[in-house]
């Protein structure tokens, strides 16, 4: 590479959304530089998605950044398909929190900033070009053409993602066949509806604030392409087939309307282009999976790429982007659609829905569907020896450390690798100096009856998932495989 090819940048994000800030973030926090570039010229107004669920949170927690987000409204009770079920599971915030888009990205936005990553507005994506040494991007910006070079390109542009187009990635999957229309209006009075399905339709209405949110389909109705969003008029002629009501005497803040379309990259990584969020998986946003899955993508991403980029990383670790998030965005797809067809099928799924509705009353089947939907049930497949806590997320518990009680996510502030020795002196741990750079040795006290309790010592991975848990093998050689498989050769 000459002189005048050096990258720019380590890595440049595509889309300024809370994908691609978050991801930002933690790119940041590892070390990369980080460009973002975002065609709107200001953050939107439109809060689309406004649920965040119990695994978010836990992962915003980790990077203390509900100490600016604040407490949420919480309502355990969420949906499967627009049937109610408690969502409530173990964990420090159980069931689903409520934050307008708007919020959520404002927050991120601040802190990426606060890290150093150099967010560029009002840049249009026109050409991406992996260049095998390089990734180079040509955007129309405010000023004319710019051409930012970096080691990596991220697409987080959401559904339409330009990347994906520029790129041709196969996105196979199925188009819109049915959809919902959604506006938030002021100045009208309806009763608040949940779900409500009627004779010629699905009607939902929700007040805060003085505004109300009102979606709605229409029992037959097909979706068809749409060239932008509808107009209000549009929303409220099928408002009032469906509900009697009139809402066209309110004032419509803003209008748009999403379908059940489902489709999925084939893969997530392309050499040095990468794909996050709805840009690497397209899906009808019931119940906010759609931004919690994106999101995630994010936090599963940030540390692998950061580590990849500061030359430690082990052989194959990028990789384990797409086969860990690959997998889960398939699941969570797949749910979906099996709700889009509870929520938007006219009276022949009635007798699945009653189905459904007698099978949420045993607790497991509450249980497994709130653990898919709040995304608490996720384990990777991270090898080793089989451990109860093994790949999942490391469990929110009491430790008590030399500098005083802490709990588990606090640990996880710094974004970097975690080995918690457990035992009390009971077990000596392996020499793991060579990965202090990457992972920080801490000897603690787990609570009495905690989820810790009893487990001789557990490796964490940036994202809190558990890389390895156990009582060390005679000569550590468990750990020490774990700790290359994840975080590479000692130094």
């Amino acid at each position: 590479m000459t002189t005048t090819d050096r990258p720019d940048t380590q890595v440049i994000v595509v889309g300024a959304g809370p994908v691609g800030l978050l991801l930002a973030g933690e790119l940041r926090l590892g070390g990369a530089d980080v460009v973002v570039l975002e065609q709107r010229a200001t953050p939107t107004t439109e809060s689309r998605a406004s649920t965040l669920h119990a695994r978010t949170m836990e992962l915003l927690d980790s990077r203390g950044l509900l100490d600016v987000f604040g407490t949420p409204p919480n309502e355990p009770r969420g949906h499967f398909g627009g049937i109610p079920m408690d969502l409530t599971l173990p964990s420090p915030y159980p069931g689903q929190w409520k934050m307008p888009q708007t919020r959520t990205e404002a927050l991120l936005q601040e802190w990426a900033l606060s890290l150093g990553v150099d967010i560029r507005r009002g840049h249009e994506l026109r050409e991406v070009s992996d260049r095998g040494d390089f990734v180079e991007a040509t955007a129309a910006g405010p000023e004319g053409t710019v051409v930012v070079r970096g080691g990596f390109l991220v697409g987080c542009d959401g559904e339409d993602s330009t990347v994906r187009r520029l790129t041709g990635a196969e996105f196979p999957g199925n188009d819109a066949g049915r959809e919902l229309l959604r506006a938030d209006v002021a100045g009208v009075t309806i009763p608040n509806r949940r779900f409500e399905r009627l004779p010629a339709g699905l009607a939902i209405a929700a007040t805060r604030d003085g505004v109300t949110r009102v979606m709605v389909h229409e029992f037959g109705s097909q979706a068809e392409p749409r060239t932008g969003d509808p107009e209000f008029g549009e929303i409220a002629a099928v408002w009032k087939r469906v509900t009697g009501e009139d809402i066209s005497g309110g004032t419509p803040l803003w209008a748009n309307s999403f379908g059940d379309a489902n489709r999925q990259l084939t893969r997530y990584r392309s050499g040095r282009i990468l794909f996050a969020g709805d840009a690497a998986h397209r899906q009808m946003p019931i119940g906010g999976q759609a931004l919690n899955l994106g999101l995630q993508d994010a936090f599963n991403l940030g540390w692998k790429l950061a580590l990849h980029l500061g030359g430690s990383a082990p052989e194959g670790l990028l990789d384990t982007y797409h086969s860990e998030r690959h997998e889960v965005g398939r699941r969570v797809l797949s749910n979906i659609r099996a709700q889009a067809m509870l929520l938007l099928g006219g009276p022949e799924v009635e007798p699945l829905r009653s189905v459904l509705t007698e099978l949420l009353t045993h607790d497991d089947v509450r249980a497994h569907l709130a653990g898919m939907i709040s995304g608490l049930d996720i384990r990777y497949d991270v090898g080793g020896p089989e451990h109860p806590l093994l790949g999942a997320r490391l469990p929110d518990a009491g430790l008590t450390t030399g500098e005083g009680p802490v709990n588990t996510a606090q640990l996880l502030r710094t974004a970097r690798g975690v080995l918690l020795d457990l035992s009390g002196g009971g077990a000596a741990l392996p020499d793991t100096s060579g990965w202090a750079d990457r992972v920080t040795a801490l000897p603690a006290a787990p609570e009495k009856d905690g989820a810790l309790d009893g487990v001789g010592a557990v490796l964490v991975r940036p994202d809190g998932h558990v890389a390895w848990a156990g009582a060390p093998d005679t000569d550590g050689s468990g750990l020490r495989e774990a700790l290359e498989r994840w975080f590479g050769p000692s130094h």
